[in-house]
């Protein structure tokens, strides 16, 4: 078995060992360098050395990597230059793929539930003030403590009408709970259904170990996530992904530094990720990147400029390539310095005027050795994928979709009874006991009373609160093994522990 993907050459070749794969990584470069070429490449060899690949196609273009390369002339030129057929046995071949969309019509639909996502995760999908997130933390706590599902839009926006009609009554416990604060939480969720954004929650939820499969060869599957439109909603975008990271975190065990990783996660736009994030943020994902790699995951960073990634990340990813970057404006040059500045030096190469000089598949790179040292910068020309570069059409895209393991599985959204079913039955039940008067005279003294007998003889058909939540939690048991009820996955990571305290 290879213990390292070749990257490229140039006076050597450079390969990313394996073992030090899950040390991270960033892939860097101006639009029209390179980057996709080179993303799909190491995809592809990660695919191929038994490493499942999860990535965005925030373009179209990487759906390609399930197709078989061939006819193309520049590929074939690249091949024949850096002799890939002698030197590695290169030969075009598609790859094991499954396709996802949190909209359900580019690939299997993917959920999350609002428990799972979490109130600072949320809070951020939201860009709600610190006012605002108190009032959601609030609301996931009252969830807790009376048993009550939060899965989808509706189970929030009745646990927040709830929350404001009893905010008199949680003052006492929780302080002050604005009806304001409630309302443009409400306005904040109305936008984002406007967006499309109600499809990505609810159930069945995703389960990462469908994401992290191998196929009958032991080649990893490349999970690809339609982008295309969910990029034009960044908060959206960069949310659903760190959640992503986090449940990883939180779901594999730690494995230190393994012969290959468990996965390998390629951030594209990750510029996304960053900004406008508040500090609490930054530093949870400062957390996320920094221990992750103990549970075999490397974290590969795509972005047009190293200035895109704060110095707490940055520091943190120890496999870089780097394509041209254009010095047209003060933050262009600045980016440059800091580019040269992050790589061990070559004394053969001036770093900071090479990486302005690059061709297009050209990169300055820079990977770790097996004791986890940076090797110096080499000027490489990056080797191609063997699989096709481009997108896939309708019909291509649907024989993968056809033969995919996760086939069935997410295809039907299943509604089980959670917070909002529940405080509909109570608001009911309520309204049916103020509207029912008091049963009086001799009906009352021998059971005649409509009261008495509703309580007497069971014979109501309306469930109980306590009963529809244990026939929810019956029915949940097979599809839910290994999560808590409420919100563990994502607790000790983003301000809860599991079963929602904090």
């Amino acid at each position: 078995m290879t213990s390292s993907i070749l990257v490229g050459k140039g006076q050597v070749p450079v390969a990313i060992s394996l073992r030090m794969a899950n040390r991270h990584g960033l892939v860097a470069g101006a639009t029209g360098t390179g980057k996709t070429v080179t993303l799909q490449r190491l995809a592809e060899q990660f695919s191929r050395a038994g490493v499942p690949v999860f990535m965005a196609d925030v373009k179209g273009d990487l759906a390609g990597i399930s197709q078989p390369g061939g006819g193309n002339k520049k590929v074939a030129e690249r091949v024949a230059e850096l002799d890939l057929e002698q030197t590695e046995g290169f030969d075009y071949a598609a790859n094991p793929v499954m396709f996802w969309d949190i909209q359900g019509k580019l690939g299997h639909p993917v959920r999350t539930t609002i428990s799972e996502l979490g109130p600072m995760l949320l809070g951020r999908l939201l860009e709600l003030n610190d006012v605002q997130e108190g009032v959601l933390n609030i609301v996931f706590q009252v969830a807790d403590e009376n048993g009550w599902l939060l899965l989808d839009l509706k189970d929030l926006r009745a646990l927040l009408t709830h929350v404001a009609e009893q905010a008199e009554t949680l003052q006492i416990r929780y302080g002050n709970v604005s009806k304001a604060s409630v309302g443009a939480i409400l306005r904040r969720l109305l936008a984002l259904e406007q967006q499309g954004a109600q499809v990505l929650f609810g159930e069945p939820s995703l389960t990462l170990a469908d994401m992290m499969q191998t196929d009958e060869r032991g080649h990893g599957y490349v999970n690809i996530l339609a982008a295309e439109t969910l990029i034009h909603t960044p908060a959206l975008y960069s949310t659903f992904l760190l959640w992503l990271l986090a449940e990883l975190f939180e779901t594999l065990p730690e494995v230190g530094d393994a012969d290959k990783p468990k996965m390998v996660f390629f951030f594209d736009e990750a510029h996304l990720l960053f900004n406008d994030a508040p500090k609490v943020l930054l530093n949870k994902i400062e957390q996320v990147v920094r221990l992750i790699r103990s549970k075999g995951v490397g974290v590969y960073f795509v972005t047009q400029s190293p200035l895109d990634v704060p110095d707490t990340v940055l520091g943190q990813l120890g496999n870089r390539v780097q394509h041209a970057l254009r010095a047209f404006t003060p933050r262009d040059q600045k980016a440059v310095r800091v580019a040269a500045e992050t790589f061990r030096q070559n004394p053969d190469l001036d770093t900071a005027t090479v990486i302005t000089a690059l061709g297009v598949g050209e990169a300055l790179v820079s990977t770790l050795d097996e004791q986890g040292i940076p090797g110096i910068v080499q000027r490489v020309t990056v080797a191609p994928p063997g699989s096709r570069l481009g997108p896939v059409d309708a019909s291509e895209r649907r024989a993968v979709m056809d033969q995919s393991l996760v086939k069935g599985v997410y295809d039907v959204t299943i509604d089980r009874v959670s917070a909002y079913e529940l405080l509909e039955q109570r608001a009911g039940e309520a309204a049916t006991a103020a509207a029912t008067p008091a049963a009086t005279g001799w009906g009352d003294l021998f059971g005649g009373g409509s009261g008495t007998k509703s309580k007497s003889s069971g014979s109501s058909s309306r469930q109980s609160p306590l009963e529809a939540f244990a026939g929810s939690a019956a029915r949940s048991l097979g599809t839910q093994i290994g999560r808590q009820l409420m919100r563990g996955v994502m607790g000790s990571l983003f301000g809860t522990k599991p079963g929602g305290k904090r």
